[in-house]
C-alpha cells in the first residue's frame, strides 16, 4: 500500500514526522479448523496490508483517526477501557501490549489499508499486528515476534470478543515474500516452504455471503471434536487433542462414537496429514500434488466437517474441468467468504472473466475476485 497520502494526512492533522509501522493480511493455503486442536495450518502473509503512521505526543492521550472510516477517536492510556467500534481494536492492542511490559503512552496515530473487509485476509490481525510493532517499536519496548503476536492474538479475545487460534496473527508477524509457513499450533513453533510463484498464481474468489451458521456451528464443531478425544482417551490416555490421534485409534472407537462426532474428527485427523503431505510437495515443488491436496482438503470440509455451503461449492465445482487450476478449496471458517485457488499464472485473466459471470447466473450474486501475492510480515518502514 502506498503510504505517501498516510504521511501526509498525519501531518496535516499533527504538524509531526510520523513513524510507519505495517503488517499483511494472510491466507491459509490449507490446513482448517486444525489450529484448534493443536494440529498443523499452512497460511502466508499477502501483499495487501494495513499502515499505521504514528508518533509520540507528550501526553497520556491517544488520537487516532482511520483514513478507511474518515473518522477519529480518543482515548487515555491510563483508562484502556473497552469502546464500541473500530476504536476498541486499538485500545485492545494498547491493553495488551502494556500488559507485556511496554511502558505506552500517548501517541498521534492515523491508519489506513488494503486488506478487503469480510474477504477472510484477517484485516483485524493485521491491525493487531500493525499497531503492537509499532509500539513496541517507539516505546522501546522489549518484546519478541512472538510476544507481539500473541499481544494481537489476545487483543482479539479480550476486546473484540472473538476467540480465535493463533494463525492469523503468526502469520502476520511472521510471514516471509515466497513462502508458506508450516505453524504447529500445539508448540507455536514453525517453519518455512518455498513456494515458487513464477508459474502460479493464488487467486480469491469471495463468494459475497456470509451465513449466520457460522459462529454457532463453529463452537459445535469444538464440542463434537473434543467429545471425540474423551472417547479416545478412554483406550489411549497420553492423548491431549486430536493433534495425538492416529486413523487407527479413530477406528477403534467409532463404535462408542456417534456418526457425526466420528466424522469431524476423522477429518482433522486426515487433515493433520494432508498437511504435512502438502509441504512434502512443496519441498519437490510439485504444485499438482499440492493442488490436489486442496481440493481434497475441501471435500473433507464439505461433507466431513460440513461447513461449507452451496455458494462455496458452486465454485470449488467450477474448477474441477479446468485444466489451468490446479487447486481449490474454501479458506476459512466457512458458510460463506472465499475459496482460494492455485491456477496457472497465464490464465488468471480468463479463468476471473469465465467463473464471475457462472457464479452470477447460478446464485444472483456478484463474486469479487482477489489475486494475492505472498508477501513480508509486520515491519518498520516505508
Amino acid at each position: 500500500m502506498n503510504t505517501n497520502e498516510l504521511v501526509k494526512k498525519f501531518e496535516s492533522l499533527y504538524n509531526q514526522k510520523p513513524v510507519i509501522a505495517r503488517a499483511p493480511g494472510r491466507v491459509n493455503l490449507i490446513g482448517e479448523h486444525t489450529d484448534y486442536n493443536e494440529g498443523f495450518v499452512l497460511p502466508a502473509a499477502v501483499d495487501k496490508e494495513i499502515v499505521f503512521a504514528i508518533q509520540k505526543n507528550e501526553t497520556s492521550k491517544v488520537q487516532v483517526f482511520s483514513m478507511d472510516m474518515n473518522q477519529s477517536a480518543t482515548f487515555d492510556v491510563n483508562e484502556l477501557k473497552a469502546q464500541a467500534g473500530w476504536v476498541n481494536y486499538i485500545i485492545g492492542v494498547f491493553a495488551e501490549v502494556k500488559k507485556k511490559g511496554v511502558a505506552v503512552n500517548g501517541l498521534n496515530i492515523v491508519f489506513a489499508g488494503d486488506v478487503p473487509l469480510g474477504a477472510g485476509m484477517s484485516s483485524s490481525a493485521a491491525l493487531e499486528c500493525a499497531l503492537a510493532t509499532g509500539l513496541n517499536y517507539i516505546f522501546g519496548g522489549p518484546l519478541s515476534k512472538i510476544d507481539l503476536a500473541l499481544a494481537a492474538q489476545a487483543a482479539e479475545h479480550n476486546y473484540a470478543g472473538v476467540k480465535c487460534g493463533l494463525m492469523d496473527q503468526y502469520a502476520s508477524i511472521f510471514g516471509m515474500p515466497d513462502h508458506v509457513i508450516k505453524l504447529d499450533c500445539r508448540t507455536n513453533k514453525h517453519e518455512y516452504f518455498n513456494f515458487d510463484f513464477s508459474d502460479f498464481a493464488l487467486v480469491l474468489c469471495d463468494t459475497n455471503v456470509k451465513h449466520s451458521l457460522a459462529s454457532s456451528e463453529y463452537n459445535t464443531r469444538r464440542g463434537q471434536c473434543e467429545a471425540g478425544v474423551k472417547a479416545i482417551q478412554v483406550h489411549h490416555p497420553n492423548v491431549k487433542s486430536l493433534r495425538d490421534v492416529t486413523l487407527q485409534m479413530l477406528d477403534e472407537v467409532k463404535g462408542s462414537l456417534d456418526a457425526v462426532a466420528y466424522a469431524r474428527c476423522s477429518y482433522v485427523v486426515e487433515e493433520n496429514i494432508r498437511v504435512e503431505k502438502a509441504c512434502e510437495a512443496l519441498k519437490k515443488n510439485d504444485f499438482a500434488a499440492f493442488g490436489q491436496f486442496m481440493y481434497q482438503s475441501h471435500e473433507g470440509l464439505q461433507h466431513k466437517y460440513e461447513v461449507s455451503c452451496k455458494e462455496l461449492d458452486f465454485l470449488v465445482d467450477c474448477t474441477r474441468d479446468n485444466a489451468d487450476v490446479l487447486g481449490s478449496r474454501m479458506m476459512g471458517g466457512g458458510f460463506g467468504g472465499c475459496t482460494i485457488n492455485l491456477i496457472k499464472r497465464t490464465a488468471v485473466d480468463k479463468f476471473v472473466s469465465e467463473i464471475a459471470p457462472r457464479y452470477k447466473k447460478e446464485t444472483g450474486l456478484d463474486m469479487k475476485a482477489y489475486i494475492v501475492k505472498i508477501g513480508a510480515g509486520a515491519r518498520i518502514g516505508e
